[in-house]
């Protein structure tokens, strides 16, 4: 049979290029809405007119640019350099200040940086057989990631339930000889905490090792929100002990993705990040970041959204995000029976069920039915399950809607009542070891909860209240096996 030229991703003809477009666009609509104000996550939404429109035409000039060689592409580098030092001037660094002589490289996210930023770690200590990174539970999965891949032992530090940061005296304690690296939020994705970093830089100071600050989420808001007079403790490089400082310009600086910044104090800290190789044949190379081909269009893109927005637009933003927080944490004081995990420190407003009848996964269900898109979290170790709201300024025209949204999605939640999985599925997960899932009982499994090859059930409570009951190790690969079956090629 003859394929028609509108069939696959690779037809037999090739496709007009309007009929693509509409194709694409067709595709789309079934997505999440990236601007509006509606999705509390994974986006990053000014609602700055024309913003889009600049970013696009700047991706594009630069789209073909290789960041390989930064010889060749003088441009490139020249952006690349200008957002560092924007970068590091933010966050205390750059002449004048007591970290001078900061240096930093871009890379296409906070995962990347944080990898590097344990790669550089455990690269400056060759002597260390086994080194290890230090991280409080409440850092961000990157670091775990960055553990798996580079091999290096993760102690996690428990964070205290009340105030969700982790003592200094446990960041101490678990400090040993073979830590290369130790960690500190500002805030923590999760729950939008900053961690105490002074005091963690300086007990890192002390033992010898470096401290790496995670401010990919905050980096670019937090110092707006303390110049609109935020009490905003010291996390950057006025700090010292803070060796590193990595930030994401696709969140809060509003860039496209994927562009993240990671900062070094000074360059022999960021040494050994590069990797270099001349030991073939072929082009010596060298890379300061992961991956060795870049397209020069997240970068462009970046350096066009920071040139026009400026200091005066970013402050802007940060008032009108601050407000959309403020009114949001109010709307979740109004509902009976959820409470603020904890008081907004930024940009997050994150808040639970007090109330057994208002199970928060049908919440998050019926907010979704309702337009409003939220990111539900489960319990983690004495942490109870919570609802994570990422604000970014185009919130701030909904928030008089979200209010009665949100009070009528709890009504319907409870009138629902809350999810219930039988009890022989609740025992299977209680108990079952990840070694012990066969294909046929994941398909089995996943059937029951609607998820099938290419498609995801419409209300995730069910899905998410199995995930839940699963022992962590467990829910990982429950994780994967799902994400797998969504993840099948067309033909």
């Amino acid at each position: 049979m003859t394929e028609t030229a509108g069939t696959g991703a690779l037809p037999v003809e090739g496709v007009p290029a309007a009929r693509v477009l509409d194709e694409i666009r067709a595709l789309r609509a079934g997505d999440r809405p990236t601007h509006g104000g509606r999705l509390f996550a994974y986006v990053y939404d000014p609602g700055v007119a024309g913003l889009d429109e600049l970013a696009q035409a700047a991706y594009a000039e630069s789209a073909h640019v290789n960041g390989l060689d930064p010889t060749a592409f003088p441009s490139l580098l020249a952006m690349e350099n200008g957002l560092v030092g924007a970068a590091a001037r933010l966050l205390g660094g750059g002449p004048g200040t007591s970290a001078p002589d900061v240096v930093g490289s871009v890379t296409s996210g906070g995962t990347e940086s944080l990898i590097l930023a344990v790669k550089a770690a455990r690269d400056a200590r060759p002597d260390l057989a086994e080194p290890r990174i230090v991280v409080p539970v409440s850092g961000h999965a990157a670091f775990a990631k960055a553990a798996h891949y580079l091999r290096v032992a993760l102690d996690p530090v428990p964070v205290d339930p009340a105030t969700l940061r982790p003592a200094v005296a446990d960041v101490a304690a678990a400090i040993r000889p073979e830590t290369v690296l130790v960690v500190a939020s500002a805030p923590s994705y999760a729950h939008g905490v900053l961690d105490p970093v002074a005091e963690i830089a300086a007990v890192a100071a002390a033992a010898g090792v470096r401290c790496h600050v995670d401010a990919c989420f905050g980096g670019w808001t937090l110092p707006w929100l303390r110049r609109l007079g935020a009490p905003v403790p010291p996390f950057d490089f006025a700090v010292p002990g803070v060796t590193s400082i990595s930030v994401d310009l696709h969140k809060y600086a509003y860039a496209p993705k994927g562009v993240s910044v990671l900062l070094h104090r000074d360059p022999g800290l960021r040494a050994p990040q590069f990797f270099a190789y001349a030991d073939w044949p072929g082009y010596t190379m060298v890379n300061p970041v992961i991956a060795s081909t870049r397209s020069g269009g997240p970068i462009a893109a970046a350096y066009a959204t920071l040139r026009h927005l400026g200091e005066d637009g970013y402050l802007r933003l940060a008032a009108v995000t601050r407000d959309a927080v403020a009114g949001l944490a109010d709307a979740v004081r109004a509902v009976d029976g959820l409470r603020l995990l904890a008081e907004p420190e930024s940009t997050v407003v994150c808040f639970t069920a007090d109330d057994p009848a208002l199970d928060l996964f049908v919440l998050v269900d019926e907010l979704t039915a309702r337009g409003w898109h939220t990111q539900p979290q489960l319990a983690y170790a004495g942490l109870p399950a919570s609802v994570h709201l990422t604000v970014t300024a185009a919130v701030a025209p909904r928030v008089a809607e979200f209010g009665p949204a949100l009070a009528e999605a709890a009504t319907a939640a409870r009138a629902a009542g809350p999810v219930v999985l039988p009890p022989e599925l609740l025992a299977l997960a209680g108990s079952l070891t990840p070694e012990a899932l066969t294909p046929d009982l994941i398909t089995g499994l996943a059937a029951g909860l609607g998820l099938g090859a290419g498609a995801a059930p419409d209300r995730m409570a069910a899905v998410n209240t199995l995930l839940q009951a699963a022992p962590v190790r467990l829910r990982e690969r429950l994780l994967v096996e799902f994400v797998g079956l969504l993840q099948r090629p067309t033909w």
